[in-house]
């Protein structure tokens, strides 16, 4: 048997840190059930990032649906700063007490791969950037990695039933084993050629046996103008200087005519990688560094109990509003009221923080990942990203 939670189990309340548990067994027994607000936020986030992306909303909705309870959030998808609350429930704290955990794990690992991805995909410009992080997770895991590789902002992933979640048809090319099998990488690119449908496009593995230089001119011959890729997946004990190999090889192939051939690359590629291979570059397959992206590590805290502001050091107290300016761009916390509050150029900001569920009725429509992951890529267009860290 696998390892795993049935989707019966969270729903049951089954996972769930044991003191939530005991904490409901006493509130029970002593009559003490308030109505309280609790609001989730990370006071800051991994590796130095400035920003991350709110995502596993559409999961988070589905256990919360089943609670008599209000839920606001951020749509999915949105990128927000340290201390801006991303979601708040309101209702009887035994309702929901024992689901703590199992929220904050649906949102905390799909935010951090989110926001990985988003990074990955900001740095690449116009480059495909695909997810091939499977592999290195929990099967289970897979199509909720891929998934929110995707929206934020990868082109696309390798699983075939992530494919089916969001909508698009799984890339990949070949695997080592297939050249290794006919022994040859060009036997190899030639039965792809001659087997798969011209709809696939013609990407040559080109690391297993030879010289990258040698193996690209190998191929390029065989195919010719049908070779659309070459895909360099250099082993890390054999790569040096990576660039300088793309770029030799880049030269061997332009001198002799085959300036179509792109270059994809992949294998232990890391954010700091993107900026100086970008030059030679034309897509990138990201494995680990989003699969196995730092979680974002939010919190879920009491602020209000039976209406009065109450949550413990250091937090703040109170329901809040989160506000942006559409024009400026100028982001605001206040307290949940029903006031108007203009920005520093004068336009009325908008909320953030909007309702989304209330006693098993959703407020919003679900969205398809395409257009989460639209929403992603507008609003990282005018942040920074800093690699140097």
């Amino acid at each position: 048997m696998f390892h795993t939670a049935e989707p019966k189990d969270i729903l049951d309340g089954k996972i769930t840190d044991v003191y939530f548990e005991r904490s409901l067994k006493i509130l029970k027994a002593k009559g003490v059930n308030p109505v309280v607000k609790a609001e989730f936020i990370a006071k800051s986030l991994p590796d130095g990032w400035q920003w991350a992306v709110f995502a596993g909303l559409e999961e988070a909705m589905y256990l919360m649906k089943h609670l008599p309870i209000k839920v606001r959030a951020l749509r999915e998808g949105t990128v927000f700063y340290p201390y801006e609350p991303v979601m708040e429930i309101e209702g009887r704290y035994q309702d929901f007490c024992v689901y703590e955990t199992a929220i904050l794990g649906l949102i905390c690992q799909a935010s951090g791969v989110a926001t990985k991805a988003a990074r990955f995909k900001k740095l690449a410009g116009q480059r495909p950037v695909i997810s091939f992080g499977a592999r290195r997770m929990h099967p289970i895991l897979a199509p909720m990695i891929e998934r929110n590789a995707y929206i934020g902002g990868c082109d696309g992933v390798a699983v075939v039933k992530s494919g089916e979640i969001i909508g698009e048809d799984p890339m990949g090319t070949m695997p080592h084993a297939l050249i290794l099998c006919f022994g040859s990488t060009v036997e190899a690119i030639k039965a792809y050629d001659e087997v798969l449908e011209p709809k696939f496009k013609r990407v040559a593995l080109i690391d297993t046996f030879l010289d990258e230089k040698f193996e690209c001119l190998n191929v390029a011959e065989a195919l010719g103008k049908r070779l659309f890729a070459v895909r360099f997946d250099t082993p890390s004990s054999r790569r040096g200087d990576f660039m300088r190999i793309l770029e030799e090889c880049r030269w061997e192939l332009d001198s002799r005519g085959y300036k179509h051939i792109k270059f994809f690359v992949s294998g232990g590629i890391k954010e700091k990688d993107v900026p100086v291979l970008n030059p030679f570059v034309d897509g990138y397959g990201i494995g680990t560094s989003i699969s196995s992206a730092p979680v974002i590590d939010y919190s879920m805290d009491i602020i209000e109990i039976d209406g009065k502001p109450k949550a413990k050091r250091g937090k703040w107290s109170g329901s809040k509003r989160l506000l942006v300016c559409p024009k400026c761009g100028e982001r605001k916390i206040v307290l949940n009221d029903r006031k108007k509050h203009k920005s520093s150029c004068g336009k009325l900001f908008e909320d953030l923080l909007i309702p989304v569920l209330q006693n098993g009725k959703y407020l919003i429509k679900p969205e398809p990942p395409v257009k989460l992951r639209n929403r992603v890529l507008q609003n990282v267009k005018n942040v920074d990203i800093d690699v140097s860290l």
